[in-house]
């Protein structure tokens, strides 16, 4: 989330590079420094009528030890009016700080410098490609097809069971996927990533922690007995981690690893893309985390980069990293 203190440096450039993402943040920005303004102004009341409270309640005693009595009952009835007005002050700045809070919880991050301008997949640039790239007969199968045939996933058997989007992983398939995790986890270790083992649920804080809530709610499972979240991946626990906590400098980077079955509900999506294991709404994912000083980010990315590629070439898979265009990029990315 940006803070209020990044808007109010240069409110220009936020409006710039959100309207990169499609998003357009004028009203948003400008209401959110006025209600500041308005904040500021509603602390600078409360305190003043704090320490005018104080010299009134610290006269009282003293005057009614010295017998005026007829003066400490009249700074008793100041201290009453007091504190009635200081309370409907008090009152206004908390509704204008939850406004803040509301605003800038529905403004997205603004993307890098990086991020090219464009509305669709089509305008994503492809940054570096490599591995084996097979070349595919005419007739060849899709991976459904494959699966279906070698009776390693059963799609069909998921929709039984549960719906569209929740595949049965049979035999080889199984045991493949098992493996696959193992693999990734053992590596991320062997990079220096502690692994954690999270919750498949988080609460509502957690949520707002790394920016699910509250503009993907739609997006994620709910169990509401007891106001819980399904995770859509395991960086949301293992962020959440550190979310509070202030951790000295001389103790980063923190590189963690975490796998979870992960649950989305992808509302909305359909045609093409949705086949076989494309937009599933549970599936397998190591996901590794770092924590890391703003000034090292990027060479920090560049070494996750580095390492998941190194785990595809290990394998023998083709692999390509794209710079997201910003209107393919999440609002809260």
């Amino acid at each position: 989330m940006l803070t209020l203190q990044q808007i109010k440096e240069d409110p220009e450039r936020i409006i710039a590079r959100l309207a990169v993402k499609g998003f357009d943040g004028k009203q948003g920005v400008n209401d959110v420094i006025d209600f500041d303004d308005e904040r500021r102004s509603l602390q600078y009341q409360n305190d003043t009528l704090a320490a005018e409270l104080k010299k009134y309640a610290d006269s009282i005693g003293r005057l009614m030890k010295e017998g005026r009595r007829d003066e400490a009952d009249e700074a008793k009835k100041k201290v009453a009016e007091i504190k009635a007005t200081q309370k409907e002050v008090a009152d206004r700045l908390a509704v204008t700080e939850n406004a803040i809070r509301d605003i800038l919880l529905g403004i997205p991050n603004i993307p890098c410098d990086a991020v090219p301008e464009g509305k669709t997949a089509e305008d994503n640039v492809v940054e570096k490609t490599g591995g084996p790239m097979p070349e595919l007969p005419a007739d060849a199968l899709p991976h459904w097809e494959l699966a279906k045939k070698y009776n390693i996933i059963n799609f069909d058997l998921g929709v039984k069971i549960t719906g569209p989007g929740f595949p049965v992983y049979i035999g080889k398939g199984a045991r493949l996927q098992r493996a696959l995790i193992q693999f990734f986890l053992d590596r991320a270790g062997d990079a220096g990533y502690l692994e954690i083992q999270p919750p498949y649920v988080v609460n509502e804080a957690s949520g707002y922690g790394t920016g699910q809530l509250p503009d993907k709610e739609g997006q994620m499972y709910f169990i509401n007995e007891d106001k819980l979240y399904m995770i859509p991946t395991a960086e949301v626990p293992v962020t959440n981690i550190y979310r509070d906590v202030i951790i000295p400098g001389e103790e980063l980077p923190k590189k963690n690893c975490a796998y979870s079955a992960c649950f989305r509900r992808e509302a909305g999506s359909y045609g093409k893309d949705v086949r076989g294991l494309n937009r599933l709404h549970q599936f397998d994912k190591v996901e590794i985390v770092r924590i890391e000083k703003p000034e090292n980010s990027y060479a920090a990315l560049e070494e996750m980069k580095d390492h998941v590629q190194g785990l595809l070439e290990s394998l023998g898979l083709p692999w390509h990293i794209l710079r997201l265009c910003g209107g393919d990029m999440s609002f809260t990315s």
